[in-house]
């Protein structure tokens, strides 16, 4: 395993490191504890040390899960939350000092943990970023001991960009992968200069780029892939990165043919993050040990050279450009 600085926080993380959206289960299945402490100690095995959950995920389950495994293991192992996605409406205005800090108790219950290593705001709407008071109570935080370092996850590069504006922050958790290429150009190159980590979410675009769907694959009804593909249940953008289901399949075929990556997509769609150094780390997903293993495998492949780099643009440019550069 490889490890890179995440930004102001000082802490060397791996490259691979693991998001728990659906750790312990499919998408749209019942949670499976067993199951989920076996991928957590798996990844952890493996020299991942970073492991990026919230609130949220299979309603605080996925956060009691990480905290019984990693308060288990000898290694030090850094925990990643997200907090505001419960608020009901999901408001601005429930972005307060009340509400964070009943969000941050309840993760540090949840999980058993002191405190927490890393609080996100989790993909707040838009006029959050203007509320310096918002940041202002996770400094407070911060000071009491409750976190160690605060960052956001983002739907928008717009939003990333104002965020940085606030000295504080540590981290932002944002869609990059082969279909969402806009974060790489003014953003990296800000966050770099503000000394704040990047976390590479979706990288496998709703499992899209792991080439394995097909026109005729069956998403259960609870399953996002089913549900939200125009964003009826929350932004598109976190489903299939917000492209057409069936482009994005035309798209696959034409990156396993340039890449020459017919049953491999999946960790060349991971190296492919990696080759830009701003990226502290990405963060795919498991649903079973085998995918840990096989995620990990994508850390060793020798670097993409500059053919496949501007092979894999071409196809952007061709299939998504139009359809998403604008939007996020």
């Amino acid at each position: 395993m490889n490890y890179r600085t995440l930004g102001k926080t000082g802490w060397r993380i791996s490259e691979i490191s693991l998001g728990t959206w659906q750790v312990g289960g499919r998408w749209g299945s019942p949670f499976n504890q067993a199951s989920a402490e076996q991928i957590l100690h798996k990844a952890i095995d493996l020299g991942i040390n970073f492991i990026d959950t919230a609130d949220v995920y299979s309603q605080g389950l996925s956060e009691s899960v990480v905290g019984k495994v990693v308060r288990q293991r000898p290694e030090e192992v850094y925990v990643a939350t997200k907090c505001g996605r419960q608020l009901n409406p999901h408001t601005a205005e429930g972005y307060n000092e009340q509400n964070i800090r009943h969000f941050v108790d309840q993760s540090l219950q949840n999980s058993g943990l002191e405190k927490l290593d890393l609080i996100q705001l989790h993909c707040p709407p838009t006029a959050v970023y203007e509320r310096e008071e918002v940041f202002g109570v996770l400094e407070q935080l911060k000071q009491e001991g409750k976190i160690r370092h605060f960052g956001v996850s983002v739907e928008k590069v717009s939003e990333a960009m104002r965020a940085l504006q606030y000295p504080g922050l540590a981290s932002v958790q944002i869609i990059f992968n082969m279909f969402r290429h806009k974060p790489a150009e003014a953003f990296f190159v800000a966050a770099k200069a503000a000394n704040v980590g990047i976390l590479a979410r979706v990288p496998l675009a709703s499992g899209l780029l792991s080439g394995k769907y097909s026109r005729h694959t069956h998403f259960a009804a609870g399953d996002h892939r089913h549900f939200n593909r125009k964003g009826e249940a929350f932004d598109k953008g976190e489903t299939f990165s917000g492209v057409d289901y069936e482009q994005g399949l035309e798209a696959v075929e034409a990156l396993k043919k340039a890449l020459h990556a017919e049953n491999k997509l999946h960790l060349y769609a991971l190296k492919w993050i990696l080759m830009f150094e701003e990226v502290s780390c990405v963060i795919p997903g498991a649903s079973r040990v085998e995918q840990v293993v096989d995620n990990v495998a994508a850390a060793e492949l020798p670097p993409l050279t500059a053919e496949q780099m501007q092979a894999v643009r071409a196809i952007y440019e061709r299939y998504f450009r139009a359809q998403v550069h604008h939007q996020w």
